[in-house]
């Protein structure tokens, strides 16, 4: 019988493996990725990962701030 244990380990796994996808995926896209493009989902991701790198923040804080961080951005790439 899985414990829950087991199905924490397996979705660590899934986890891993999507990000891996991910990352495979931006390195595809980069290379045609207009200039000013580039730079606004730099300017995301860094966000992104400073938040993640700070432990004292769990990830419901993380995302509220990401959101509202972020929507200028993001706006501004959909109204492109």
């Amino acid at each position: 019988m899985r414990t829950p244990k087991d199905f924490s380990s397996g979705l660590d796994a899934d986890v891993l493996l999507t990000h891996e996808r991910f990352v495979a995926a931006m390195a595809e896209r980069l290379g045609e990725m207009p200039l000013d493009t580039k730079e606004r989902y730099f300017a995301v991701l860094s966000l992104l990962v400073a938040k993640l790198e700070d432990p004292s923040k769990n990830l419901a804080g993380i995302l509220q701030e990401m959101v509202a961080e972020a929507a200028g951005i993001v706006m501004a790439e959909l109204q492109k």
